[in-house]
């Protein structure tokens, strides 16, 4: 969701009264998981024969609320109960049923504006987290914001991000996970997993194909329904069966032609009737076209203050009493909502504000996450780790001496204390105070001082060219922090770095050989510059301890073992659609709203089809930049030995060794694609395992394989053609090795 009708400057949001929040009984600690497919299936039950006891005026308590926050002239009127915050939606006193508190997001309990003076820990971006390739630890991650969500009185997050990097210019590419459905599903299920141990409520977002935010509130999403079951859809549908959410928030776009929350086809067949799923669903904020939506398969109308009208109140209420279908409906609605409340036990063990938080126990948390993320990209001649005997650095650009880079919008989460800077959008616009670009957490100038006390470490902040040449030239190593802000509500038009930046690394490793690059970015950039640098980190938006995590790199004392869970082009020309659909052609807008009522846009995913990001690469014949699933380490990996067992009847399972041949501990990555069917030249991850091993170290892993990967969906489900299958371990989506094939029956089913 985002936060698009506020109209007071930035001052005014920080002078904002706190709600009151009631006075109540420390609750009982949450539950220590989440709830199981059966836990949810007994509350349905439960559910129903609750719905049976309410009046007709308690029924449409349920399906619609308010955002309560004082944004704008046309705020409504926020309860006492309520917390400011994404959204609120009122209880059934009678029934015990408690209300809803509602908060983003995924990589913290939001910022909002400092509107509620507090902070939160804060995780890096989405793709620092996949880059870790590790779902423990996004469920560890998940874990910890559900903790802080509860311990500040909300019960339900707005988390579970999942969309597939479509296109990598996406403004909102660095809160989601990945570009393959299979590591994507993976990663948000484990995730959800964390959020909902605490007894409380997670989505799964944006439910579906919400592939870009130029024109997001109109453009329409053109693709075949086997394409999209085999990658956007199959990241939601392993995502939903590993985490089991308890909510989905559908999309602001259309999918061939229709809305996504008002889309009969992804909400009612597959999400409700062919995936089974239990849950209720979700507006997006300000996406609902009308109370048609609710015959269509939404069950609750979010943010009701940014739509037409309130559709889900009185207009839904009328419709139920004069047909019986929709009463029905209705009573279908606050079924789903019920059994997520019933699931999550929220009337038995309800969050209440004010819980303490173990900052300590959650730093430690977003500090290991974002160590995870880092992704070496290059390190010519072992440049890194560095010596702690360095004597003399030059530390320049990227705001290194106040924190690391965050992204904005409804995701923007802020420590204690808010950014430690803070640079205006330039914009006039209501939005503009929620859209500074902001620099948090430890500083990397200060990580760095510490690790070499006796060096002297020099910082320039790159405005001047000339200035940073000369520090680096007097320094025995220049360390540049590059930066690049990405911002829910406007996606970019190339992958150059801004703000004449790529011209100062050039400057700066002219003027010293030994120069490092640290990347702060939430989406792939240009490196015009790589041939000239030994050394490149990217390390996204590194969160609370991000600082921490760069420094720990830098100087050895965790060894880097991110992989790309997207590709970095080499230019756009590379990509499906060169130019972003609707870029240049509409006026940038934060809210992605449309300009006038019968805009209209088409985004054409039948170009690539399935094929997203690498498998698009693959196909083409591109070389990337550097290609999904890259990353170096400290130390040497070798893979080798694949075996494979099963298909048809038992899962189909690869086994390999893995050996770390070098001198220091690390991590890698395990990594079986598919390369071939037949005689048709595949590529999809099809498995993938990180490893722990010791240095010299060797061991044998087993890795079941995805059967819906080696599958086409078709009318009758999904269907594995009988014949020869290949697969190859790699060390990215571009470097394989010999491949193994094994013939196998041929087989249909349905989820």
């Amino acid at each position: 969701m985002i936060l698009r009708c506020s109209i007071l400057t930035g001052a005014a949001l920080l002078a904002t009264p706190l709600a009151a929040a009631p006075s109540a009984p420390a609750p009982a600690p949450a539950p220590a998981q989440a709830p199981t497919a059966a836990e949810i299936a007994a509350a349905a039950t439960r559910a129903r024969a609750v719905v049976a006891t309410m009046q007709p005026a308690e029924k449409t308590l349920l399906t619609h609320g308010i955002m309560p926050l004082p944004f704008g002239p046309t705020a409504p009127a926020i309860p006492a109960e309520a917390i400011p915050g994404a959204g609120y939606i009122p209880g059934v006193p009678r029934l015990g049923i408690p209300s809803l508190r509602e908060t983003d997001a995924s990589l913290g309990v939001s910022w909002v504006g400092g509107i509620r003076r507090d902070g939160a820990t804060v995780l890096p971006a989405g793709l620092a987290q996949a880059a870790s390739w590790n779902p423990a630890l996004l469920e560890r991650g998940g874990a910890m914001i559900g903790r802080e969500a509860r311990a500040k009185g909300f019960n339900v997050l707005l988390a579970g991000g999942v969309n597939l990097t479509r296109d990598p210019r996406n403004g909102r590419t660095f809160e989601y996970l990945a570009e393959d459905p299979l590591l994507a599903g993976h990663l948000v299920g484990a995730a959800i997993r964390g959020v909902q141990s605490n007894g409380i409520i997670s989505t799964i977002k944006h439910f579906a194909l919400n592939g870009q935010e130029t024109g997001r509130k109109f453009v329409d999403v053109r693709i075949a329904e086997p394409a999209a079951r085999e990658s956007d859809l199959l990241a939601f549908q392993i995502g939903i069966e590993l985490g089991q959410p308890l909510s989905v928030m559908c999309a602001y776009n259309r999918v061939n032609g229709a809305q996504a929350c008002a889309n009969d086809w992804l909400l009612n067949r597959v999400l409700k009737r062919d995936w089974g799923w239990r849950g209720f669903v979700m507006s997006d904020w300000g996406a609902v076209p009308g109370v048609e939506a609710a015959e269509l398969g939404l069950d609750q109308q979010s943010g009701e203050q940014l739509d037409p009208a309130v559709f889900f109140g009185a207009p839904l209420a009328a419709r139920a009493k004069a047909d019986p279908r929709w009463a029905a409906r209705l009573d279908d609605m606050n079924v789903r909502v019920l059994t997520a409340i019933y699931a999550a036990g929220l009337d038995r063990n309800d969050a209440r504000p004010g819980q303490p938080i173990d900052w300590a126990a959650h730093g430690e948390v977003a500090l290991e996450a974002a160590t995870q993320g880092i992704v070496l990209l290059k390190n010519s001649g072992d440049l890194l780790p560095l010596a702690a005997t360095a004597k003399r650095i030059a530390v320049i650009g990227g705001y290194a001496g106040a924190g690391v880079l965050s992204g904005g919008g409804s995701s923007q989460a802020n420590p204690e204390g808010g950014p430690k800077a803070s640079i205006p959008s330039g914009t006039d616009g209501p939005f503009a105070a929620l859209f500074n670009q902001q620099f948090h957490g430890t500083a990397p100038l200060a990580a760095i001082r510490t690790r070499v006390p006796a060096a002297t470490v020099t910082y320039r902040d790159g405005s001047i060219i000339a200035d940073a040449v000369d520090q680096a030239r007097k320094a025995d190593l220049a360390i540049v922090f590059a930066t690049k802000w990405s911002t829910e509500g406007q996606d970019h038009a190339d992958f150059s770095l801004p703000n004449g930046q790529d011209a100062l690394i050039a400057a700066v490793a002219a003027a010293n050989p030994r120069t490092i690059v640290v990347l702060e970015t939430g989406n792939p950039v240009a490196m015009p510059w790589l041939g000239q640098v030994p050394a490149v980190l990217e390390a996204w938006y590194g969160g609370s301890r991000g600082g921490e995590a760069i420094a720990r790199i830098l100087f050895g004392e965790a060894n880097p073992s991110g992989r790309l869970p997207i590709t970095f082009p080499a230019s756009a020309d590379q990509l499906p659609r060169p130019v972003l659909d609707g870029y240049f052609a509409l006026e940038p807008s934060f809210s992605g709203d449309a300009p006038s009522p019968d805009a209209s846009l088409v985004a054409n995913y039948d170009i690539e089809g399935s094929d997203v990001g690498y498998r698009w690469f693959a196909r083409q014949g591109h070389k990337a930049l550097f290609p999904f699933g890259y990353g170096l380490s400290y130390t040497r990996f070798a893979a080798d030995g694949l075996r494979l067992a099963g298909g048809g009847a038992r899962a189909l399972t690869a086994s390999l060794t893995l050996r770390n041949t070098g001198a220091r501990d690390g991590a890698t990555v395990a990594q079986v694609y598919l390369v071939g069917r037949g005689d048709e030249a595949r590529r999809r991850l099809a498995g993938f395992a990180r490893v722990e091993l010791k240095a010299g170290e060797a061991r044998t892993v087993s890795v079941t394989l995805e059967p819906r990967i080696l599958a086409d969906w078709t009318p009758q489900g999904w269907t594995i053609k009988g014949g020869r299958y290949t697969f190859a371990l790699g060390e990215d989506a571009e470097r394989l090795g010999p491949p193994v094939a094994i013939t196998l029956p041929a087989r249909t089913w349905r989820d």
